[in-house]
Protein backbone atom coordinates (compact mmCIF):
# COMPACT_ATOMS: atom_id res chain seq x y z
CA UNK A 1 0.00 0.00 0.00
CA UNK A 2 2.84 2.54 0.84
CA UNK A 3 5.09 1.08 -1.65
CA UNK A 4 4.94 3.75 -4.32
CA UNK A 5 8.54 5.58 -5.35
CA UNK A 6 9.36 7.92 -2.62
CA UNK A 7 7.72 6.36 0.48
CA UNK A 8 9.70 5.59 3.60
CA UNK A 9 8.73 2.43 5.39
CA UNK A 10 10.37 0.53 8.09
CA UNK A 11 8.95 -1.99 10.73
CA UNK A 12 10.97 -2.73 14.40
CA UNK A 13 10.14 -5.90 16.43
CA UNK A 14 10.77 -7.38 19.64
CA UNK A 15 9.88 -10.30 21.87
CA UNK A 16 8.04 -10.40 25.45
CA UNK A 17 7.33 -13.28 27.08
CA UNK A 18 3.88 -14.44 28.05
CA UNK A 19 0.71 -13.92 25.26
CA UNK A 20 0.05 -10.31 24.71
CA UNK A 21 -3.26 -9.70 23.62
CA UNK A 22 -3.12 -6.66 20.88
CA UNK A 23 -5.40 -4.40 22.94
CA UNK A 24 -2.77 -4.72 25.67
CA UNK A 25 0.06 -3.79 23.24
CA UNK A 26 -1.70 -0.79 22.09
CA UNK A 27 -2.55 0.24 25.33
CA UNK A 28 1.00 -0.01 26.58
CA UNK A 29 2.42 2.18 23.45
CA UNK A 30 0.08 4.84 23.50
CA UNK A 31 0.24 5.13 27.36
CA UNK A 32 4.03 4.60 27.75
CA UNK A 33 5.77 7.22 29.32
CA UNK A 34 7.65 8.21 25.97
CA UNK A 35 4.59 8.38 24.13
CA UNK A 36 3.00 10.35 27.03
CA UNK A 37 5.24 13.63 26.09
CA UNK A 38 4.75 13.43 22.38
CA UNK A 39 1.04 13.00 23.85
CA UNK A 40 1.64 16.04 25.46
CA UNK A 41 3.78 18.01 22.51
CA UNK A 42 0.92 17.22 20.37
CA UNK A 43 -1.54 18.90 22.87
CA UNK A 44 0.39 22.05 22.72
CA UNK A 45 1.56 22.65 19.15
CA UNK A 46 -1.02 21.21 17.04
CA UNK A 47 -4.34 20.86 19.55
CA UNK A 48 -4.58 17.59 19.65
CA UNK A 49 -4.99 16.61 23.11
CA UNK A 50 -5.60 12.59 24.38
CA UNK A 51 -6.11 10.76 27.52
CA UNK A 52 -5.44 7.23 28.68
CA UNK A 53 -8.83 6.67 29.06
CA UNK A 54 -9.14 6.85 24.86
CA UNK A 55 -5.83 5.42 24.38
CA UNK A 56 -7.76 2.42 25.95
CA UNK A 57 -10.70 2.85 24.18
CA UNK A 58 -8.68 2.79 21.16
CA UNK A 59 -6.97 -0.54 21.79
CA UNK A 60 -10.47 -1.93 22.62
CA UNK A 61 -12.13 -1.36 19.30
CA UNK A 62 -14.28 1.46 21.00
CA UNK A 63 -12.61 4.65 19.47
CA UNK A 64 -11.08 5.34 15.52
CA UNK A 65 -9.89 8.65 16.57
CA UNK A 66 -7.24 8.92 19.10
CA UNK A 67 -4.50 12.46 19.22
CA UNK A 68 -3.39 13.65 15.97
CA UNK A 69 -4.43 10.33 14.18
CA UNK A 70 -7.26 8.15 13.09
CA UNK A 71 -7.75 4.25 12.19
CA UNK A 72 -7.15 3.71 9.00
CA UNK A 73 -7.42 0.04 9.41
CA UNK A 74 -7.82 -3.05 12.04
CA UNK A 75 -7.61 -6.49 12.55
CA UNK A 76 -7.58 -8.75 15.45
CA UNK A 77 -3.76 -8.55 15.89
CA UNK A 78 -3.17 -5.07 14.28
CA UNK A 79 -4.31 -1.65 14.01
CA UNK A 80 -2.58 1.48 11.14
CA UNK A 81 -3.12 4.63 11.93
CA UNK A 82 -2.92 7.66 9.61
CA UNK A 83 -1.72 11.08 11.05
CA UNK A 84 -4.20 14.06 10.57
CA UNK A 85 -2.05 15.69 7.74
CA UNK A 86 -2.18 12.08 5.73
CA UNK A 87 2.02 11.83 5.45
CA UNK A 88 2.80 9.26 8.40
CA UNK A 89 1.16 6.00 8.89
CA UNK A 90 1.90 3.89 12.47
CA UNK A 91 1.28 0.20 12.50
CA UNK A 92 1.06 -2.00 15.36
CA UNK A 93 0.82 -5.94 14.80
CA UNK A 94 1.39 -9.02 17.66
CA UNK A 95 2.14 -12.44 16.88
CA UNK A 96 2.36 -15.42 19.18
CA UNK A 97 6.07 -17.03 18.96
CA UNK A 98 7.51 -19.50 21.19
CA UNK A 99 6.68 -22.95 22.83
CA UNK A 100 3.32 -23.53 24.85
CA UNK A 101 5.57 -24.75 27.55
CA UNK A 102 7.17 -20.94 27.01
CA UNK A 103 5.03 -18.54 25.29
CA UNK A 104 6.26 -15.52 24.25
CA UNK A 105 4.68 -12.63 21.63
CA UNK A 106 6.81 -10.83 18.75
CA UNK A 107 5.73 -6.56 18.93
CA UNK A 108 5.95 -4.89 15.69
CA UNK A 109 6.26 -1.64 15.54
CA UNK A 110 6.26 0.13 11.59
CA UNK A 111 6.02 3.30 10.09
CA UNK A 112 5.33 5.04 6.91
CA UNK A 113 5.78 8.17 5.29
CA UNK A 114 3.44 8.76 2.44
CA UNK A 115 5.80 11.10 -0.50
CA UNK A 116 4.31 14.16 -2.17
CA UNK A 117 4.64 15.55 -5.74
CA UNK A 118 7.32 18.53 -5.72
CA UNK A 119 5.30 20.94 -7.56
CA UNK A 120 8.81 21.92 -9.08
CA UNK A 121 10.24 18.67 -10.44
CA UNK A 122 6.49 16.78 -10.50
CA UNK A 123 8.78 14.00 -8.49
CA UNK A 124 7.72 11.92 -5.73
CA UNK A 125 9.66 13.29 -2.72
CA UNK A 126 9.27 13.02 1.09
CA UNK A 127 10.45 16.66 1.29
CA UNK A 128 13.53 17.97 3.41
CA UNK A 129 11.64 18.18 6.72
CA UNK A 130 10.94 13.93 6.84
CA UNK A 131 14.51 13.78 5.34
CA UNK A 132 15.86 15.73 8.11
CA UNK A 133 14.55 13.59 11.00
CA UNK A 134 14.71 10.51 9.62
CA UNK A 135 17.95 9.43 11.79
CA UNK A 136 16.19 10.65 14.73
CA UNK A 137 12.58 8.75 13.63
CA UNK A 138 14.28 5.53 13.74
CA UNK A 139 16.22 5.87 16.54
CA UNK A 140 12.81 6.95 18.10
CA UNK A 141 10.74 4.10 17.01
CA UNK A 142 13.10 1.92 18.96
CA UNK A 143 12.76 3.94 22.15
CA UNK A 144 8.62 4.25 21.53
CA UNK A 145 8.71 -0.09 21.30
CA UNK A 146 11.13 -0.15 24.30
CA UNK A 147 9.03 1.95 26.24
CA UNK A 148 5.77 -0.04 25.50
CA UNK A 149 7.61 -2.89 26.42
CA UNK A 150 8.15 -1.07 29.97
CA UNK A 151 4.56 -0.10 30.17
CA UNK A 152 3.06 -4.04 29.28
CA UNK A 153 5.56 -5.44 32.38
CA UNK A 154 4.01 -2.35 34.80
CA UNK A 155 0.18 -3.48 33.34
CA UNK A 156 0.52 -7.52 33.13
CA UNK A 157 0.01 -9.07 30.22
CA UNK A 158 -3.46 -10.44 31.36
CA UNK A 159 -6.84 -8.11 29.86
Amino acid sequence: MYTRAGAYTDCYTLEVRGDVSHAKYVEAFYTGSVFKLERLILKWFVDKPSTDAEARELAAGRRNAFAAWTVEGRAADQLLMCDYLRRTRSWLMVVPCGSKESPMTRLHFGSAIVPVIDKSTGRSTLGWPFKLLLGFHRLYSRVLLSSARTRLAELGTAD
